[in-house]
This record gives C-alpha cells, structure tokens and sequence, in this order.
C-alpha cells in the first residue's frame, strides 16, 4: 500500500455556483485527480476511459477552496447540513434505517456523523448549530460518534473528548445525549471497548459523514504517520509530538494521558462521505500530501485519495502549496 505517486493531471478552477446549490458565496471547487486505474498495490489492467480532469470522480478528492477560516466553517456547515438532508431521505426509504431497527435500535437514527475534536472543525460546528436554530437544517434524530478518545481519562474531566465532545457538539448542535457516543476511556479491557465500538456504528448503520480534521504532520484522528492503514478502531501510543503538543490542555505535562482510541483509518474509509476542514498556512503541507502526495501510511491523510467520496474545505493558506 505504500509509496505509489498520484498521477498529475491539470486541474481546473471554476466556480462552484451550478455545483454546490448550498454553497458560500466566492467558493471554488477542483478534483485533485487520482484515477481508480492506479489503485494503490492493486497493478489495475484498466485505467479510466474518460481523461476529462474536471469530471474524474473515481477516488478523487474533491477541493473546495475559500477565502478565509470563516468561510471554510460556513462553506462545511452547509455541506454537513446537505449530507444530513440525504442520509435522512435515504435513511427512510433504504436499509440503513432497517438495519439499525433490526439491531435493537426503535428510533433508529436519521443521520450519523462521525466528528472530529480539534480547532479546525469547531468554526464548522457553530455554523451547523446556527443553521439548526434558524431551521435550515434539521438535527433530530441525528447520532454521532467521536474520532476518539483517550484511554485513562475519565468521562468528567474538562479534557476528555466525552467533556469535549459534550461541549461543542452535542450542546451546540442540539442533539439528544443519548445518540452521541465516545469511546470508554476507563474501560478496563481496551480491545473490547474497540470492539464495542465498531459493533455500535455498525448497529446505527454506519457512518453517513465523517467530519475530519488534519494535523501537520498529516494525522487523522489518533492515526499517526507510519500507523497501519487496515485498522479498525483501537488503541495507539502517543507520539511525543502529540504529547508536547497537548500538554497546553493541562496542567503539566505529566497529565497527558499515554495511550488514546481512535477510529481507525478502515473505519474512517467505511463512511459513506468524508468531509475534511483545513485552515492556515501551517497545514498546507499536509493538505498538499494528502491531495497530491503518494498514498503512504508516512502521511495517513492520504488515503483520504482513495475514497470515493471524499470532499476537503479549505481556505487560501492551508492550500498555498496546492498550485
């Protein structure tokens, strides 16, 4: 799975305006154009028919591009609100709603999502709760699942991703507790939590969005550069990187926790849609390699070319390098 080099296709920059019926006003769209022919290790015998760039779909990751941090949080609230809108509809008429009632679940879910901790995605939870109070989007019945977690951390301290994921999602958007789950980060059995956890997004019906942000070193979630990319959830050593980096949060560093679940990047790739949220110049190298760079568990983001609905908003700085 490692080392293979996207093609390089022109790309083109046009506006959104007949392409994002929901967008923010000056957004702009392009494919990054990595072909399903060249799938990574899979020496593929046909590669796509149509060379048109503007048209490949096939694992590509489509770049939306804004002009500031505010207009990424605008322009992502209006794509979650949009994929909220079809799972639902879908969710009524398919097997997904099915599924989830024959596990156990009466209300099964309208929607899920899959959220993300982090600075980069808050901006984007705001602007979903303020779409939900005027009523252009409706959350009921919309679950959710964190990214994450860390192991060891109990549920009522302020920097558990339970405490966080309270805070920021579940108050913010309005959504009921009870459809809103993180992993058990006390658990005594980590390998169990894991498997409860997989075993609970499969019972809702799976991931409708994933909502993801992206480190600098190309992280998602806890999945840290050379981490295997055939995982599920389970549970991962902090880099020392990761743990500097989070001693802010604390007291001191000793406070870090060592060990965190995370979703996995097979669980991350089983969402039906993946929506990425970048800002600032610090992540443009990563954007870069995620986009463009060789698929590599060295920068897990880009597997994220693999998928076949995978959608990035970002604005100017985080893709300065992308041109």
């Amino acid at each position: 799975m490692c080392g293979w080099e996207a093609p390089r296709l022109q790309i083109s920059r046009y506006t959104a305006s007949a392409r994002i019926p929901v967008r923010s006003p000056g957004c702009r769209i392009r494919d990054s154009g990595v072909p399903r022919g060249k799938r990574t290790g899979a020496g593929h015998p046909h590669p796509p028919r149509c060379p048109s760039p503007v048209r490949v779909r096939w694992n590509t990751v489509r770049v939306i591009i804004v002009d500031t941090p505010e207009e990424v949080a605008r322009t992502a609230a209006r794509r979650v609100a949009r994929a909220i809108d079809r799972a639902r509809l879908v969710r009524a008429v398919g097997d997904r709603g099915r599924a989830a009632t024959a596990h156990g679940h009466a209300d099964a879910p309208t929607a899920v999502l899959g959220v993300a901790t982090g600075s980069s995605p808050l901006g984007t939870y705001r602007e979903l709760g303020r779409l939900a109070r005027a009523g252009e989007v409706d959350l009921s019945g919309v679950a959710a699942f964190a990214l994450d977690e860390y192991v060891s951390l109990d549920a009522a301290h302020p920097e558990s991703y339970h405490a966080v994921i309270r805070r920021t999602v579940t108050e913010e958007l309005g959504l009921d507790p009870g459809l809103v789950q993180v992993p058990d980060g006390t658990a005594a059995d980590l390998e169990a939590a894991c498997e409860r956890y997989e075993r609970a997004i499969a019972e809702a019906g799976g991931v409708d969005l994933q909502i993801l942000g992206i480190g600098t070193n190309g992280h998602i979630g806890f999945n840290e550069p050379d981490d295997h990319f055939s995982k599920g959830t389970h549970c991962v050593d902090l880099t020392e990187s990761t743990i500097q980096a989070n001693s802010r949060l604390f007291d001191s560093i000793d406070d870090v926790p060592r060990q965190a679940y995370t979703m996995g990047t097979q669980t991350i790739m089983y969402a039906r849609m993946i929506l990425v949220v970048a800002n600032g110049e610090a992540k443009a190298q990563a954007v870069h390699d995620m986009c463009y760079g060789p698929v590599t568990p060295a920068c897990p983001a880009s597997i994220l070319q693999l998928h076949t609905n995978c959608v990035v908003v970002a604005d100017e700085a985080a893709l300065s390098l992308c041109e």
